[in-house]
């Protein structure tokens, strides 16, 4: 089999030893410096630690509510997407024509015979939601007349999906591959790639060619294949399994006479589950998108599938970084892969599929076809979840160290910094304003995540306690009761994040009595202590790692099931 040629890049990398052990060096150094600063100048210069504070409360308050109206906004998005019959929007790619008359005579039709439909006080709100939705649909209906030539016809769109393991047990696997079986989109049309490591041993080969033998049938294309111990130039983890199956996938659809731009694939791991809307949804927003091959696709990452029984601590970290990623969907430009994410195969061919240098493949493959497409990529959000399950190791103590190493590795994303200076310096083609964009958001979003919960927590009281003459002021004593009031104005939002995390939890397990929903609610109570023992020690411990180049090896996380 030919693996189709890979795109070259003509990107030149400052690869000097020197300079990118500096650039590995900044994110700690900076860090610790933000973190020992307030210390040292609470000792000589008080007032000026106060001020900042204040300023800094007063910066996080107003941040607060922004990234509450926008979890407001992404949990609406994200159940309207899921009202949505996307194969009969894919109705609409075939023949845009037919729809945008029919839709245009159903609202003239309204016109007519209630003129004062249109008008904001209409007093009828069945009748108005129903017009409002029939021109939002005119106006996308519109759009896909007037791109139809660009459009790609649906029922030519294969999606693979690759689904990596290590040694997990059939019992985390099977829920995933049967979740593919139970989607609205035709099975025959996708293809599931089983990768598995050679290092799992005997029984991790076996699980995956028992799930091939059980479910096989019911795809387009099923296949198990085995990543080689050892290969020459790759660090132990996800990325080098994937990319190895991606191009033994690549192969077997050149040989099926499939063009790699009919392909989407979607990266799986052993304990992800589809919403069953995911992959017709992904068609339409590929289809119709003229700069379909420079897009990845993300889904919302929903830590439910075992919600009801992790401990407390677990269940809000869990529910924090599901509405973290649903909240940055309000922002789009900020997205980046994270965990299941999507990309034609084309785009992956390109930038030769995934890192298999690094631990971080999900969130470094953006970088790595931002600068292949000379800064012409960006993340599109698809506003429907993919179930993925919370850290729940064998024994509770073990989960909380799990949880830890889980979010460590994560935080090792800030190792992307001196890899996405390097390739800014050496591609002249993007333009600096987008470069800088690009690198201040990826420096700040690492930085924030370290230092944040610390300087929230603690400054406010260290010119107090640290500065003997200082603690004479008024204002030493008004610090802590100024930003007390501030931070509690800003925990407001946390009574929207309690809400919106019950409203969408999974049902409750009949094991469970009607107790755990106030159980739920008092857990909240852990926020500052998640925030600050789980993940900004994390990002703190990776950047310092980072710092003195002790370079993070790869951790599977450890999967556990209730029965």
């Amino acid at each position: 089999m030919s693996v189709p040629a890979v795109k070259q890049v003509s990107v030149r990398v400052i690869d000097e030893a020197w300079f990118n052990r500096l650039l590995e060096v900044v994110p700690g150094l900076v860090t610790w410096l933000t973190l020992l600063s307030p210390v040292l100048l609470s000792l000589v210069e008080p007032v000026w630690v106060a001020y900042f504070i204040i300023a800094y409360d007063l910066y996080w308050m107003v941040k607060s509510f922004r990234l509450s109206i926008n979890l407001i906004r992404g949990y609406k998005a994200l159940h309207a997407a899921q009202r949505v019959n996307w194969n009969e929007r894919l109705e609409w790619v075939r023949k845009p024509d037919k729809f945008l008359e029919q839709t245009t005579s159903q609202i003239e039709h309204m016109i007519r015979t209630k003129p004062q439909i249109a008008k904001w006080w209409y007093r009828n709100p069945t009748e108005k939601r129903r017009y409002e939705r029939l021109v939002h649909e005119q106006s996308l209906l519109r759009q896909l007349v007037e791109h139809k030539n660009t459009a790609m016809v649906p029922d030519e769109i294969y999606h693979a999906v690759i689904l990596a393991f290590y040694n997990e047990s059939i019992d985390i696997l099977e829920p995933s591959v049967r979740s593919l079986t139970q989607t609205d989109y035709p099975a025959k049309r996708l293809l599931l790639v089983i990768a598995y490591e050679e290092r799992g041993g005997e029984q991790t080969e076996a699980t995956a060619k028992e799930l091939i033998r059980r479910y096989g049938d019911q795809f387009g294309m099923a296949m198990a294949i085995k990543h080689p111990n050892g290969t020459l130039g790759e660090v132990i983890g996800k990325g080098g399994n994937i990319t190895y199956a991606g191009r033994r996938l690549a192969a077997a659809v050149e040989k099926r006479g499939i063009r790699p731009e009919q392909v989407v694939v979607t990266t799986f791991d052993a304990d992800h589950r589809a919403h069953k809307n995911y992959f017709s949804y992904l068609t339409y927003l590929y289809t119709t998108d003229p700069n379909r091959i420079h897009k990845s696709y993300q889904p919302i990452p929903m830590f439910y599938n075992n919600i009801w029984d992790v401990p407390a601590p677990m269940r809000v970290i869990a529910t924090g970084n599901s509405f973290w990623l649903l909240m940055e969907t309000m922002r789009p430009h900020r997205l980046r892969n994270f965990a299941a994410h999507a990309q034609p195969l084309r785009a992956l061919i390109d930038t030769d599929f995934w890192s298999v240098t690094t631990i971080v493949e999900d969130g470094h493959q953006f970088w790595r076809t931002y600068f292949v497409y000379d800064g012409d990529h960006e993340v599109v959000p698809v506003f429907t979840p993919v179930y993925q399950d919370a850290v729940l190791a064998s024994t509770y103590l073990k989960t909380f160290k799990v949880q830890f190493l889980q979010l460590r590795r994560w935080a090792w994303g800030v190792s992307d910094f001196p890899y996405v200076v390097r390739n800014s310096l050496a591609n002249r083609r993007i333009p600096w304003s987008n470069k800088l964009v690009q690198i201040g958001r990826l420096f700040e979003g690492h930085f924030s995540w370290a230092t944040a919960p610390l300087i929230l927590t603690f400054v406010a009281w260290m010119p107090l306690y640290l500065n003997h003459q200082f603690s004479y002021q008024a204002l030493a004593h008004n610090l802590p009761i100024i930003t007390s009031r501030i931070l509690t104005l800003a925990s407001v939002t946390i009574a929207i994040t309690i809400f919106v995390s019950l409203i969408s939890l999974p049902p409750k397990p009949a094991r469970y009595r009607g107790i755990r929903f106030v159980v739920m609610i008092l857990q909240w109570a852990l926020l500052p202590v998640t925030s600050m023992c789980f993940s900004a020690f994390a990002a703190i411990n990776a950047q310092t790692r980072l710092m003195f180049g002790r370079y993070l090896e790869f951790y599977v996380t450890e999967k556990a099931t209730k029965k």
